[in-house]
């Protein structure tokens, strides 16, 4: 363990892993308990107020199983891994640079409630409003296999805050997904490759960019992949972040090449524009967020926006896990 301190840390981490779920796995038998000696007292004695605690004890745990039930759809090679996610402004010029911040925010929200730690390392900031591009790394257990779900172009539909006339407005966002490599899985690049510019850091980050002058993007030349990070203090700091991110997504590529993990790890890539969306978010003239690739549909769009993507995630993700099902979804309310 102290030679080898890389190796220690990705079995402290398994161990880590490996408690929780047997932690899990005691609590929920534990409450299956509890609901057994529920029902057999209503054998012996029937009671509405033990039967309306029974329901709703069983209820609370037939939705914890539906979430232990989500995690082992994530079997894929890197699911478990961190995720480097990225957004991107699409055609509707202000309007989707809008959007992409309300994505942004969706998402920050989203891994908040998840338990998710997120580090902010590039907001490029929108013309007028909202933001061209952000990039973020999202730690924690499951968070690549969860966020991938969310991989593709994401269409808004409302009156425009920014169009004098109130006309209704269409816009296009996307959101891009790879796993975060560990440390020790590292990928061979020839620093002849690359091209590293420094700049100073601004724009739409609020509280979390810290403006500095050590802004950090590292250009790989014979693929044209870019990665930049401006949220650390030092250019040093900076340059390892978009180093990492830069190695996890020429990573990507070379398994895109490889064309049996083209569908478990981005799937097509398509324009961000009309007819390439995966979801809808409807605020007028009703108020609807659909899936197109599941058919569901929740109403309680403000909900959604707040991060509240469960629903979503777990259709997306069972959809993914049987791909003959096309009649899989439904409707949420």
């Amino acid at each position: 363990m102290w030679d080898e301190p890389q190796r220690a840390q990705d079995l402290t981490r398994s161990l880590s892993h490996i408690r929780d779920d047997l932690e899990l796995y005691d609590k929920l038998a534990e409450r299956v308990e509890e609901a057994e000696v529920l029902d057999q007292l209503l054998d012996e004695s029937p009671d509405p107020q033990t039967g309306k605690e029974l329901v709703a004890h069983l209820d609370r745990l037939d939705a914890d199983l539906d979430k232990l039930e989500l995690v082992s759809l994530l079997g894929g090679e890197y699911d478990a891994n961190d995720a480097v996610a990225s957004l991107h402004a699409g055609a509707g010029g202000t309007e989707s640079q809008d959007w992409a911040e309300m994505l942004l925010r969706m998402y920050l929200r989203w891994a908040e409630r998840e338990g998710l730690e997120v580090e902010l390392d590039e907001v490029q900031p929108g013309d007028e409003a909202g933001i061209k591009s952000a990039t973020l790394i999202l730690k924690g257990r499951n968070a690549y296999g969860l966020l991938s779900a969310e991989r593709g172009v994401h269409r808004l539909v409302r009156i425009s805050p920014f169009d004098a006339s109130k006309r209704r407005h269409t816009s296009f966002a996307s959101l891009d997904v790879v796993p975060l490599l560990p440390e020790d899985e590292d990928v061979e690049i020839d620093p002849k490759d690359l091209r590293i510019d420094t700049y100073r850091s601004s724009g739409a980050g609020g509280q979390h960019v810290n403006v500095t002058d050590s802004a950090v993007r590292i250009t790989h030349i014979p693929t044209g992949i870019t990665a930049a990070c401006q949220n650390e203090r030092s250019q040093m700091q900076n340059r390892a972040v978009a180093m990492r991110i830069l190695k996890a997504r020429l990573a990507e590529l070379a398994r895109r090449q490889q064309e049996e993990k083209i569908e478990n790890l981005r799937g097509d890539r398509q324009d961000i524009d009309f007819g390439s969306q995966i979801r809808s978010y409807v605020l007028h003239p009703y108020r609807m967020v659909k899936d197109h690739r599941t058919g569901v549909e929740i109403g309680d769009v403000d909900r959604v926006l707040g991060g509240d993507l469960d629903k979503l995630i777990e259709a997306a993700l069972r959809h993914r896990a049987a791909p003959g099902d096309s009649k899989s979804g439904g409707k949420a309310r």
